[in-house]
């Protein structure tokens, strides 16, 4: 809606000073307009799983790795069971094409009075149903953790498993952690995030957000109470927030910190919130890409791409990213599909959880990986159990420790190959993968079905995947690319298609 409409809705915020919203209910006429981050390159296979699972029809944003789409609020649940995206916020109003004033204190100046013209009841409204459904998960997860037992299989991975998990939350930290600097240029300006790798295969981290995040300072009289946010009995709750800027472009006057600060100071000022940088309650984003300004309110905590993983390796591929390159090749019941270097096995085990009506099968040339593996897919079968443990009746996937060069398959047996291929940073090397791509590609293409059989393979290496495929173009044709951020680094999804040519016994490559 326009900002004038805004003014005219926003004697509507109607909200007591400092006082939490009411308790909604699950009123089947309050909509929500969702906001929701993708993996960058994937925005199209998430606006088909929001359409395939919601029935609602999605938006893909101008700032890449962003998708809205409006459904009932009751189905709010349902949003949260998405597999494609990473982090969910209901938007509060949606500016097309601001303009920004030239002067900086003008422009900020804007965006402070912005605050009083939008209408906040009904995101949250909205926030405050998403709380109740949090609060009732959280119940049923402490119910489900409460027997010994159980916690003594949570605990028993292997001697590496807790120290993989401590490396993969030192590595998450800068995905999670706002950080005090703007972000300058286009939308693709990511830095370039620490690279890690397993043997023989690496995956690069990919930060929860392509822009970096920024929060508003604590304000002075905000810190200073003597009460710090407790409430005497009777009074209601004075709810804290953050505000998050999330900044792209380079014809603003101002910095990410800066309208931050700002439109933070103007939201404390209109609700009479308190500011608190670590344990808030809201969140309030402030998303500026160009002349496109978005405000919302954060419905996640954390990326729901962590929802498979429990034992990491040096890094672990997103479960969302697993998911858009599963998608893209299209399952079909009884497929039988294979990750020939699995890693501590995102993609197998989002596959098994997606697609259980395919038979998976995982593998590794690193004993450790293939540990990793096994461990990740015990976690997700006590996850199964505790769900509903007359139901659980396993999971079908498989995974054993082979060479990629020497698959123990059958010729021609296996109907899809999804997996993250060595990008020769940490691990190996590009001058190695001269040699090991094309004798992948004549390898997978040995085991796949003539006429039938797809791959579909990760890597940042493009040229010398190129000059591989070139290599073995008459049992692969390339039938798609997707181009995707991974931790910074431009990466390509290549959709690969099996001709029915036979593909050469004997190995030429190795």
């Amino acid at each position: 809606r326009s900002a004038a409409e805004a003014e005219r809705a926003g004697s509507n915020a109607g909200l007591a000073p400092g006082s939490a919203p009411a308790p909604a209910q699950e009123d089947a006429e309050l909509a929500a307009v969702i906001g929701a981050t993708v993996p960058t390159g994937f925005e199209q296979t998430a606006a088909e799983e929001v359409q395939e699972k919601l029935g609602s029809a999605s938006r893909i944003s101008r700032d890449r790795g962003k998708i809205y789409f409006e459904v009932p609020a009751r189905s709010l649940s349902q949003v949260h069971r998405l597999r494609s995206v990473d982090n969910l916020f209901v938007v509060v109003q949606e500016f097309k094409d601001y303009q920004f004033k030239e002067n900086k204190e003008d422009a900020l100046k804007d965006l402070e009075d912005l605050v009083k013209k939008l209408c906040w009841t009904n995101p949250l409204k909205v926030w405050e149903l998403n709380n109740s459904l949090k609060k009732k998960k959280t119940k049923r997860k402490k119910h489900n953790l409460q027997s010994p037992a159980s916690r003594e299989k949570m605990n028993d991975g292997g001697e590496e498993g807790g120290a993989d998990q401590n490396n993969a939350n030192d590595q998450e930290d800068c995905a999670e952690n706002p950080v005090a600097v703007e972000s300058t240029g286009g939308q693709d300006t990511e830095k370039p995030q620490g690279v890690a790798s397993r043997n023989g295969v690496e995956e690069e981290e990919d930060n929860e957000q392509s822009d970096e995040k920024v929060e508003v300072q604590e304000s002075s009289e905000g810190g200073t109470k003597a009460d710090d946010g407790q409430t005497g009995e009777g009074e209601a709750k004075v709810l804290r927030f953050r505000v998050t800027c999330n900044r792209a472009g380079d014809k603003h006057s101002f910095t990410s910190n800066e309208a931050a600060r700002d439109f933070g100071g103007a939201v404390q000022e209109h609700f009479q919130w308190k500011a608190d940088m670590t344990n808030f309650d809201v969140e309030v984003l402030l998303n500026i890409h160009n002349n496109e300004v978005v405000v919302g309110i954060a419905l996640t905590e954390e990326s729901l791409h962590r929802r498979n993983i429990t034992h990491f390796g040096p890094t672990t591929l997103r479960s969302t990213l697993a998911y858009g390159m599963l998608r893209l090749c299209d399952p079909q019941p009884t497929d039988i599909i294979v990750d020939p270097m699995c890693g501590t096995g995102a993609i197998p085990i989002e596959g098994a959880a997606e697609w259980p009506y395919c038979y998976h099968i995982a593998g590794d040339n690193s004993p450790q990986a293939v540990k990793r593996a096994a461990n990740n897919i015990c976690s997700l079968l006590r996850k199964n159990e505790s769900k509903d443990s007359s139901a659980a009746l396993g999971i079908p996937l498989d995974i054993i420790q082979w060479d990629i060069c020497n698959l123990p398959l059958r010729t021609g047996s296996v109907d899809i190959v999804v997996t993250d291929m060595p990008f020769g940073k940490r691990i190996g090397s590009k001058k190695k993968n001269w040699d090991l791509y094309p004798a992948c590609l004549m390898e997978i293409g040995r085991i796949c079905t003539p006429g039938t059989g797809r791959a579909v393979l990760l890597t940042q290496d493009k040229k010398c995947f190129a000059k591989a495929l070139s290599r073995v173009g008459h049992i692969w044709r390339r039938a798609q690319t997707v181009w995707v951020n991974v931790g910074g680094l431009h990466a390509a999804v290549y959709l690969l298609r099996r001709t029915w040519e036979r593909a050469e016994e004997r190995r030429s490559f190795w």
